[in-house]
């Protein structure tokens, strides 16, 4: 029955059998006819110029069918990667905007810099090909070190970016935070870095091209986040319509905002495709993963806090330097500025706030959106700002919050940096959660792990998350000829469980058995627009399509139920599945009217055919919130920093699948931990190579290191679209840092540490107790 798959219910994902059992298609396991194989040579160095490229001798291997360069590209007409998301200095001049080249055009900027695309009829001859050509380079002094980037005596990572400055942004009202901070009676000031994270998505990055010279289309393959923006953005660098562009999205394995991007490796197999008239795939290894994908955060803030005489926050100063890497990626400026910035005054009455976000060029990888993009680092400031304002004041972390909250008599809220909160009763989340973990009892366990010679410390931090996205979203549904119910959507699963909330959403709103309905996504040529997924924006962006679309399907079919049954539109009822006549027992069932209609109209009949798509506008997006809290236990001989409890009361407004919900948070919790302990990206200062360039080298979350992570749902209901639903995909990454950070601090507090930046591995936790001492 439809029930089964009805809203709310803790359904079990309808996609894990088929994954599960091996019958995922990604894109490396596609194959077409004739297809070659590309692997691109990159960059040993950080910062060289290129004084000798030539690859005769590579070109002479068996089954090598093309090897090309920068000058081969620009031979026909091929254009630069854009940055799609440019922002404003402060004093109204743009942005700088030097050039991405798809292949190194005479220099190299980072480790990993793709400097030829060597193509072959196996990988195997490729690579062979890759290790003869002979490449010169003149190393030039490279600037990998984000905090002294800017410094006059750091090698410019563009000759023509003065002090390697990218922006100087603002946002908020400066004057007026200012002046709340001369009436402050206690200012609060830190600096915190935000580690650089390698993003390694379970699935590697691939594309595989096939250009159609008879069409002059081409079709990608590739593990997108959404299609469409890939598809916006190639077109007009090959010099063509983005309508010659088939962007085909299968299963994907991960993508946390890495794969939402447009990628060399796009552009290089679409090149070498047409360029060589047979289809073209190439696949990361996983090292290469580390030097070509797009990492995260890599943010040094200073932040200070104004309070006054009775514990109230009055304003908010910030000033962040963020990292761009050696090239603008497609979203890269947007993320520490209006992304970020849009969460800084999370949950509090804060009345003023001014930020300033400086981004900055080094030689390292390019830097852009991951899990949470931004909010993350705002919110990891803000709650470390609060919980050192606790010390120094000496009033209760959880009732300095709580003095300071916005109340639910105030909403909608209006933030000094122009959001509008629409709902949230952040007290009764705290007061939730502090219950939740027994606050009140953890002075005793404190003092228990004491007599063991450990380090107990809780740590705290509430978090307010912005989703994001593009202000409409796109569905369709089709009554297939085989019985089933198709439904077109225009976001992209990389793995969260989209197909089985949309089932439950359609099999609600329709009355049809969930077991009958198929989630169809990744194709633009099927699906002609879509938002993709990212900024948690899928469920509350294709939901309000879903629900449009099957009004739609059920005013259509009101009609044609009217002329089947010989009756009245206005006297034809649907429940249930079924359309019927009010006051009798005359009926037909959705399915039933749709295979009717069809019949009719393929015999030339008159016939309302029920299959519909509908664009839905996005008119505001959604704040989920909620509370973190950990309890830590330190061994002070080795550092070793062990998490034994964790509790997460969120606030996603209503939830359609409290079972997959409960599962995004836990696996955001756990990248979020990863990050404050164990995650370290190293480049070395003088050579600028990566020294953690492997998972030999760069630590990664386990399983066996986690307890049970305790989530509790609250719901508080959006108020801005039908179905009272907040985005909730990033959340555990966003109050996970700083609650785990809180509680080191905390549990170091004993022996007179305050302070300790990401990653604390044992080795830091121990330095900071010797120092202490």
């Amino acid at each position: 029955m439809a029930t089964k798959f009805g809203v709310a219910q803790p359904i079990r994902r309808v996609e894990d059998p088929r994954l599960l059992k091996g019958a995922g298609r990604y894109t490396d396991d596609i194959v077409l006819p004739n297809m070659l194989f590309g692997v691109v040579l990159r960059s040993p160095h950080a910062a060289a110029r290129i004084t000798r490229l030539d690859t005769a001798a590579a070109a002479s291997l068996p089954g090598v069918r093309g090897i090309f360069a920068a000058a081969d590209l620009k031979a026909d007409g091929l254009g630069t990667m854009p940055c799609a998301a440019p922002v404003t200095n402060r004093d109204g001049t743009p942005q700088a905007a030097p050039p991405h080249p798809v292949l190194a055009d005479g220099t190299v900027r980072h480790v990993g810099d793709p400097v030829a695309f060597i193509v072959a009829e196996t990988t195997k001859q490729a690579r062979d090909a890759a290790e003869q050509i002979e490449v010169d380079f003149d190393i030039l002094p490279s600037s990998t070190e984000l905090a002294a980037a800017m410094d006059t005596a750091s090698a410019l990572v563009w000759p023509e970016v003065k002090h390697n400055l990218a922006f100087d942004w603002e946002i908020g009202d400066k004057a007026a935070t200012e002046a709340e901070f001369a009436k402050a009676a206690h200012v609060t000031k830190l600096t915190i870095v935000n580690n650089r994270i390698v993003v390694n998505s379970l699935e590697a990055r691939a594309a595989l091209a096939d250009f159609d010279s008879a069409t002059g289309r081409w079709t990608l393959y590739a593990n997108t986040q959404g299609g469409w923006m890939v598809k916006n953005l190639i077109g007009p660098l090959f010099g063509t319509s983005p309508e010659n562009f088939r962007i085909i999205t299968p299963d994907v394995g991960g993508g946390f905002g890495m794969k939402l991007f447009l990628y060399a490796e796009h552009i290089l197999t679409c090149y070498a495709s047409r360029k060589l008239g047979q289809p073209v795939k190439w696949a990361a290894e996983r090292g290469e993963a580390f030097v070509c994908d797009t990492q995260g955060r890599d943010n040094l803030t200073i932040g200070e806090l104004a309070i006054d005489a009775d514990g109230k926050f009055l304003a908010l100063r910030t000033r962040n330097v963020a990292n761009m890497g050696a090239y603008l990626s497609t979203f890269a400026p947007f993320i520490p500025t209006f992304a970020g910035t849009g969460v800084l005054a999370s949950v509090y009455g804060f009345k003023a706030i001014y930020a300033n976000v400086l981004g900055v060029f080094t030689n390292t990888v390019p830097v852009d959106a991951y899990r949470g993009a931004g909010r993350p680092e705002s919110n990891y400031l803000v709650e470390r700002l609060v919980d050192a304002a606790a010390r120094e004041t000496g009033i209760d972390r959880v009732e300095l919050r709580r003095r300071n909250m916005v109340l639910p008599s105030a909403m909608p809220h209006a933030t000094p940096v122009g959001k509008m909160y629409d709902s949230g009763d952040f007290r009764i989340v705290l007061d939730a959660a502090t219950a939740k973990i027994d606050y009140a009892g953890f002075p005793a366990r404190k003092a228990a792990a004491a007599s063991r010679g450990r380090r107990l410390g809780l740590g705290l931090a509430y978090y307010l998350e912005a989703t994001g996205g593009s202000d409409s979203e796109r569905a369709e549904i089709r009554f297939a000829e085989d019985g089933f119910v198709d439904v077109y959507v225009g976001t992209q699963s990389t793995g969260q469980g989209h197909e089985t909330a949309y089932v439950q959403l359609t099999a609600a709103q329709l009355g049809i058995d969930g077991d009958k309905i198929r989630i169809r996504q990744g194709d633009t040529d099927t699906i002609p627009t879509g938002g993709g997924t990212g900024g948690a924006r899928s469920l509350y962006s294709e939901g309000q399509a879903i629900l449009v679309t099957a009004d739609s399907v059920i005013t259509k079919g009101k009609q044609a139920a009217a002329e089947e049954l010989e009756a009245a539109v206005t006297d034809i009822a649907f429940a249930d599945g079924s359309f019927s006549i009010v006051g009798t027992d005359r009926a037909i069932d959705i399915v039933s009217l749709a295979t009717t209609q069809r019949n009719k109209a393929a015999a030339g009949q008159p016939a309302t055919i029920l299959d519909t798509a509908e664009v839905a506008p996005i008119a505001a997006h959604t704040f989920p919130n909620g509370c973190h809290m950990a309890e830590v236990e330190i061994d002070p001989e080795t550092g070793t920093v062990e998490l034994v409890r964790y509790i997460v009361c969120d606030d996603f407004g209503k939830t359609v699948n409290p079972l997959i919900v409960r599962g995004q948070v836990a696996g955001g919790v756990v990248q979020g931990f990863g990050q404050a302990v164990l995650e370290h990206t190293v480049y070395d200062p003088s050579s600028g190579q990566l020294l953690s360039g492997s998972l030999m080298d760069y630590a990664l979350p386990r399983a066996n290191e986690f307890p049970d992570i305790e989530i509790e749902l609250l719901e508080i209901p959006c108020a801005t679209n039908p179905l009272g639903v907040k985005g909730a995909g990033e959340a555990g990454a966003v109050g996970s840092p700083p609650a785990v950070i809180n509680a080191i601090i905390d549990a170091l507090s004993g022996d007179g540490v305050t302070h300790i930046d990401m990653p604390a591995t044992p080795e830091r936790v121990w330095r900071a107790l010797a120092n202490a001492a």
